[in-house]
């Protein structure tokens, strides 16, 4: 069914609101078109209304892509409701296709009797054949499954802003607002928010943001004022009950800045973050270079190598040298990553992982360094390997990471991925004060010291700051004697330093938490183990499973490497192990040498997060 939006004459009662437990909708367009800006802004006002929520920004690796191509869509997904959100959803309720390349993408994601709204402005003939389309969707039936809104968005927007002197192409970069405006009306989402920012934003511009406001304003006030098409009307969707508290939304990127900041705050040392830009990890660096007053200082040094020993060398003058990057970048640090294992220095390393080797798909998903991170080294080169589930989780991972690696003197790798550090979740503010500190103690003894005395438990190399006196120390790539630190060719003092520095990345496993099972029953048929992003997909299908009345457990790892005490044991009380991954099968390689558990992989390589019905029916399979 498509019809096109007609003002009504006279003004009538609005019709009830249709009420929801929760939707999904996506907004497609050029690059230009603002999609990104536009999902996050909805973002904030669904957030602000009490609703959980995840995202789902999606967009091309082009910098910028020929206007209207197929390849230079981009994307932002929203699911919000009433119940708790796990993912971003598997199909959408609600399409937002500003022109045809967006509909041509997109339009297999959307449900059944799904609701699509089109900007009609830019499909012209050109446009149409640059999308790959040989007739107009609008015009040959391939849309009569869906409730089809047609609105000329672009003209529109010319008349809603046409007394705010902005130039043709000004002018049309409102549509966004436009069409924002228009969503807020179908989900009763408050516009002030977004008018505040408008307001901030364009402050030196104030025709600018009076211009946008006014397109805002109008897509609002079209829909709800105009018969669009039968059945046609408002959702409502209740407030999630969760736990109270002051909620914000927070983006992965954001949320480890953040708690690598807190963590250094918390073991009372200034943080040193050196990086080089790179997709999708520079959303960090651009965080924490704001963070100046919390004794944050970043470097974004010439290339990644440099990056990681210029972090080495804070943590040598006694800060936390922090390094990030996504997989070609972390490969570029291999060295230096060996030289922190060597001199042992706490260093955190951030991966924000990305789809593919070499350049491979910069802006997509994926998890596959976890064998890079695990064992992507020259030699014996043993560190600590975590993995965080959530945007929100990102903050607590951060902080482990600082915990370990001050606490043992080693590099930390913490791994994420581009759609959890691109995503966006509520995340419930914590009261800092009440998270336990861990003051790092530095090297006072002179007598005896050398920089490879131990601690006994933690087998952690004292840490003195260079250049005191009675500590004055060198330390380096070369072997060092166990008992002075000084250069060694020893055979057994190598064959002992070796091993040692193993047995110390050993016993972080005695100083963290034992692995639990998230949902199901501690032992059974069937045992869904997972890392990092796949969480919320596998979390909301074992979920699912479990409603029906099957036996399932969902087992989630936030401890990669050395994997948790209990974990080996945990595991042989199921009968079938899978394990769902967006690579190859890399935690299945790990579980089944460490284990020697007959773990199963079920893995995606797209570049897209998991479905809930892909797993769904991969659980299935195996009851």
């Amino acid at each position: 069914m498509s019809i096109s939006g007609t003002l009504k004459k006279e003004a009538t009662k609005e019709a009830p609101r249709k009420e929801l437990e929760s939707a999904v909708v996506r907004f497609a367009g050029d690059s230009g078109d603002g999609m990104q800006l536009t999902g996050g802004q909805f973002t904030l006002a669904t957030a602000s209304a009490g609703n959980d929520l995840a995202t789902f920004p999606d967009f091309p690796a082009e910098i910028r892509a020929p206007a209207g191509t197929t390849y230079g869509v981009s994307s932002f997904q929203i699911n919000f409701g009433a119940r708790g959100i796990k993912t971003s959803g598997d199909s959408f309720d609600v399409l937002v296709a500003m022109n045809p390349a967006a509909l041509m993408v997109e339009l297999k994601g959307l449900k059944t009797s799904g609701i699509i709204i089109i900007d009609i402005g830019t499909f012209s003939e050109r446009n149409l054949r640059k999308a790959g389309y040989d007739v107009s969707p609008l015009a040959d039936g391939s849309l009569d499954a869906y409730r089809v809104v047609e609105l000329d968005i672009s003209q529109l927007t010319l008349e809603a802003v046409k007394e705010h002197g902005l130039t043709n192409k000004e002018a049309l970069r409102c549509k966004n607002l436009w069409t924002l405006g228009f969503i807020y009306w179908m989900f009763g989402r408050e516009r002030k928010p977004s008018v505040d920012w408008l307001e901030a934003k364009f402050a030196t511009r104030p025709e600018v943001a009076a211009a946008n406001i006014a397109a805002l304003n109008a897509g609002h006030a079209l829909a709800e004022t105009s018969e669009i098409l039968d059945g046609f009307q408002g959702f409502a969707i209740p407030q999630a009950t969760i736990t109270a508290g002051q909620y914000r939304a927070v983006t992965g990127a954001e949320a480890i800045a953040w708690g690598l900041a807190t963590g250094c705050q918390l073991a009372e040392l200034q943080m040193v973050f050196c990086s080089y830009p790179i997709t999708p990890a520079s959303s960090v660096l651009h965080t924490l270079s704001k963070m100046t007053p919390f004794g944050v200082t970043t470097f974004q040094a010439e290339d990644e190598i440099a990056a990681a020993c210029a972090a080495i060398g804070a943590s040598y003058a006694g800060g936390l040298g922090v390094t990030s990057s996504s997989g070609p970048g972390i490969a570029l640090k291999g060295e230096a990553l060996g030289l922190a294992v060597g001199v042992e220095l706490p260093l955190v390393v951030v991966n924000s992982q990305r789809a593919g080797p070499s350049t491979g798909l910069p802006t997509k998903t994926e998890q596959s360094d976890l064998y890079q991170a695990v064992f992507g080294r020259n030699a014996d080169s043993p560190l600590c390997v975590l993995a965080a589930r959530s945007p929100a989780d990102c903050f607590d991972m951060a902080i482990e990471s600082v915990r370990i690696a001050t606490k043992f003197m080693t590099p930390v790798i913490l791994l994420t991925d581009g759609y959890i550090g691109n995503a966006a979740e509520p995340w419930l503010i914590p009261d800092v004060s009440a998270i336990n500190p861990f003051p790092v103690s530095f090297e006072i003894d002179e007598e005896g010291f050398h920089p490879f005395r131990r601690d006994p438990d933690t087998l952690a190399r004292s840490w003195a700051i260079p250049g005191k006196l009675g500590l004055e120390h060198r330390i380096g790539g070369i072997e060092k004697d166990y008992d002075s630190g000084h250069i060694s060719y020893d055979p057994q003092n190598h064959q002992r330093m070796t091993d040692v520095r193993a047995d110390k990345i050993n016993r972080i496993a005695d100083d963290s938490p034992p692995q639990t099972v998230e949902l199901g029953p501690e032992s059974g048929r069937l045992a869904v183990v997972g890392w990092g992003s796949t969480y919320g997909p596998i979390n909301r299908a074992v979920d699912n499973i479990l409603g029906e009345g099957s036996e399932v457990s969902h087992i989630h790892l936030r401890n990669i490497w050395p994997l948790a005490r209990n974990l080996g044991e945990l595991l042989a009380g199921f009968e079938r192990v899978l394990v769902p991954e967006m690579n190859a099968g890399q935690l299945v390689t790990l579980l089944r040498s460490e284990f020697l558990v007959d773990a199963e992989g079920f893995n995606k390589v797209t570049g897209q997060p998991f479905k809930i019905s892909e797993l769904e029916d991969a659980i299935r399979a195996r009851l």
